[in-house]
This record gives C-alpha cells, sequence and structure tokens, in this order.
C-alpha cells in the first residue's frame, strides 16, 4: 500500500488513482476513486451518481477551467507532475486556492522531489504522492527547511513586510 504526505503527516493511501485509459467498467461503485479529466468529462453524471468518493487528476497541459464549474463534486484534486522540472501546475494549485475557493484536497502526483514540497505546500497543496523510490520519512523535512517567508503566496496571502507592520 502506498503512503502519502498530507496534512504534514504520512498516512496509508485509501483513494485508487484510475491510468488514463481507464473505463467507467472499472469501477466499482463504493470505493474512492481519482479519474483522469477525460473520464470526468465523458461520464460525469454516472460518476456523481455513484456511492464512493470522487476525485479527478488533470495532466499538466490540461487547465483547472475545464472543470471550475464542477469544483464542488470532487473530494480531491491531483495535479500530475511529469517530470520535476515541470512546474505549470504549481499554478493550477494557487489558482484553485485563490480564485476559486476549493477547500478540499489538492494532491499533487507524479515526479515530486523532497525539495519542492515546501514551496508546493505554499501554493496550495496540501497532500503528496510521492514516487516510490523516495522516502516520505525524509521528505517530512522538507516543510522544515525555511522557518518564516517573505512571499505572499496561498498558504501566507500577507508578504512579511505587511505581517511585521
Amino acid at each position: 500500500m502506498q503512503r502519502i504526505i498530507k496534512n504534514g503527516q504520512i498516512i496509508d493511501e485509501t483513494w485508487h488513482l484510475l491510468p488514463k485509459d481507464a473505463t467507467l467498467d472499472s469501477l466499482s461503485n463504493c470505493d474512492d476513486y481519482i479519474v483522469p479529466l477525460a473520464l470526468w468529462v465523458e461520464h460525469s453524471t454516472a460518476l456523481k451518481a455513484r456511492d464512493g468518493g470522487l476525485g479527478v487528476w488533470l495532466e499538466a497541459g490540461e487547465e483547472i477551467e475545464e472543470i471550475a464549474d464542477d469544483l464542488d463534486n470532487f473530494q480531491v484534486i491531483a495535479l500530475n507532475f511529469p517530470a520535476f522540472t515541470d512546474g505549470r501546475h504549481s499554478s493550477t494549485a494557487y489558482l484553485l486556492r485563490t480564485r476559486y475557493g476549493y477547500k478540499g484536497e489538492v494532491r499533487a502526483i507524479g515526479d515530486i522531489l523532497r525539495d519542492q514540497l515546501f514551496a508546493l505546500k505554499r501554493c496550495g497543496f496540501d497532500a503528496f504522492a510521492l514516487r516510490a523510490d523516495k522516502d516520505p520519512v525524509d521528505a517530512l523535512k522538507a516543510f522544515e527547511d525555511f522557518s518564516e517567508v517573505y512571499q505572499a503566496s496561498a498558504d501566507e496571502p500577507l508578504p512579511l513586510f505587511r505581517r511585521r507592520a
């Protein structure tokens, strides 16, 4: 069973992340699934009718505006980082929290490294599914790398000079 970091703790994963080629037939009625955007677009009515939890995941090239009107249907929005050098979804997480006011879980999946966790948390991520070859216990230390932040972000809307005044 995979373990993820959520809200600063290591927990057992309970959600099933479906692959891009998943079909509606592969779902049971009561499990919690994170479905690819294409499956949501094609079968949103049937997915909403299920009893289990529902999440959606987006590839780096897919825009959050495609599901902006549907955000209330998802307990989890997972954003895939195909390579650690591809940071496009940092902006997506920020938009989810600030523009759309999304309160559910925003999860980073894909090629996520320890060195990115502190910055990703500041952008609005609260859960991280690390690569299988990465140690989540070591990764937790990333949240202690900096004691103070200067810039405003999703987790701290005021810059340091405004907080000190």
